[in-house]
C-alpha cells in the first residue's frame, strides 16, 4: 500500500468539524431492563479459543496497527449475528425516548452521492482528508441522508448514524456488550486461520459477491456490481463459519477498545480488553465505502478508530453476551 492512502479511511470524525467534539455531550442514563433475558436465538455460539490475531499481509496498512501477527486466547461468548438494525434501534428508542449523539449535535457526516447537487451547492462544510463526507443538519438515525430521508424502507439495514456512545446506551438497555477488538476478530474469522478475508483469500471466488463494498471509482462512482450502493440488509450475503453475516463490508463495527497501534498495550494475550484509556475507539469490520484503490479494510485483520461521539452514515455496531 502506497504511504497516501494510509493517511485515512472511509469514515469521518465530528472532531474535524465540531471544536468542543467530546466534550458537549454527557452520559445519558439509559433505563436498565432489569430481569430482561437476553434471547440467543439471533446470536450464534461462538466457542473461544486460540488464534492468531492480526497480519503482516503487504496488502495491509502497518500504520494501523494490524500487526505483528500474534496469539490471542478468549473465552467462549455469544455474538449478534446481524448487526443492528434500523428496527432494533427504533424499538430501543421507544422503550426509552434516547436521544442520539448525532441529534444532540444537531448534523452528522452524510457521503457525498447521497445528496442532491442543489444541496450540495448550498453546504460548505467538508472533512479536508476526506471531502466525500459533507456535513448535514439534521441528519441522524431516522433521518440518515438528512431531513427528508428516512428508514420506513430500510428497517432490516443496519442502523447508522450512531456514535460509539450511542452503541454503548443501546448494549445496556438490551443487556449485553459491544465485542473487544480480539472477541470481533476471532468472530470475524469463523474457525479459518489467519486467511485475509472472512471466507478465504479470493475477494470474489467463483465471480461471487461475498460483502457489500465499493465496485468502480472512488469516490467518484459505484457500478454496486454487489447490488447496493448504500448499506444492504443486515442478513445480506453468506455467513461466515460461526453463522455471522456481514462481518466484512456493510457497515463499520464499534468495538469496545480504546484504539491503539502498539500491539503490547492491547492487554496481553488473555481476553485482552484494550487499553484503559485513550482517545478513539476501535472499529471493524470495513463499509460500503471500502475499495481496494483506497481503503481495501474489508480485509478481516483490517483496523481502524473514531471518537467515540463521532456518526457517520457507515457506521454501526452489534453486541456480544458472556457464554
Amino acid at each position: 500500500m502506497q504511504a497516501e492512502q494510509a493517511k485515512s479511511c472511509c469514515a469521518a470524525k465530528r472532531m474535524a468539524v465540531e471544536k468542543n467534539s467530546n466534550q458537549k455531550t454527557e452520559d445519558i442514563e439509559v433505563p436498565s431492563m432489569t430481569g430482561k433475558t437476553v434471547s440467543k436465538e439471533d446470536m450464534a455460539f461462538i466457542p473461544g479459543g486460540q488464534f492468531l490475531m492480526g497480519t503482516e499481509d503487504t496488502d495491509g496498512f502497518p500504520a494501523d496497527g494490524e500487526g505483528p501477527i500474534h496469539k490471542v486466547s478468549l473465552k467462549p461468548f455469544y455474538m449478534d449475528k446481524y448487526a443492528v438494525s434500523n428496527q432494533d434501534f427504533k424499538e430501543f428508542v421507544e422503550d426509552t425516548a434516547y436521544v442520539t449523539e448525532a441529534e444532540r449535535y444537531g448534523w452528522s457526516f452524510v457521503f457525498h452521492l447521497f445528496l442532491p447537487e442543489a444541496i450540495l451547492k448550498k453546504i460548505s462544510q467538508k472533512v479536508q482528508q476526506t471531502p466525500w463526507w459533507i456535513v448535514v443538519e439534521g441528519a441522524n438515525w431516522r433521518s440518515p441522508e438528512g431531513p427528508g430521508t428516512g428508514i420506513e424502507y430500510r428497517l432490516d439495514h443496519p442502523v447508522i448514524q450512531i456514535s460509539w456512545n450511542d452503541a454503548k446506551a443501546y448494549c445496556k438497555w438490551a443487556n449485553k456488550r459491544l465485542p473487544t477488538e480480539a472477541e470481533w476478530e476471532f468472530a470475524a474469522r469463523g474457525g479459518i486461520e489467519q486467511k485475509k478475508y472472512v471466507w478465504g483469500d479470493e475477494l470474489t471466488p467463483e465471480g461471487k459477491h461475498r460483502c457489500n463494498i465499493w465496485q468502480g471509482d472512488f469516490p467518484k462512482s459505484n457500478t454496486a456490481e454487489d447490488g447496493y450502493s448504500g448499506t444492504a440488509p443486515v442478513s445480506s450475503y453468506e455467513p461466515n463459519g460461526y453463522g455471522l453475516f456481514n462481518m466484512s463490508g456493510n457497515v463499520w463495527e464499534w468495538c469496545s477498545d480504546w484504539f491503539v497501534k502498539n500491539v503490547n498495550k492491547r492487554g496481553g494475550r488473555y481476553n485482552p480488553t484494550g487499553p484503559d484509556k485513550g482517545l478513539e475507539k476501535v472499529m471493524r469490520g470495513g463499509s460500503y465505502l471500502c475499495h481496494e484503490s483506497y481503503c481495501n479494510r474489508y480485509r478481516v485483520a483490517a483496523r481502524t478508530s473514531n471518537t467515540p461521539d463521532s456518526s457517520t452514515g457507515n457506521i454501526g455496531f452489534r453486541c456480544v453476551t458472556e457464554a
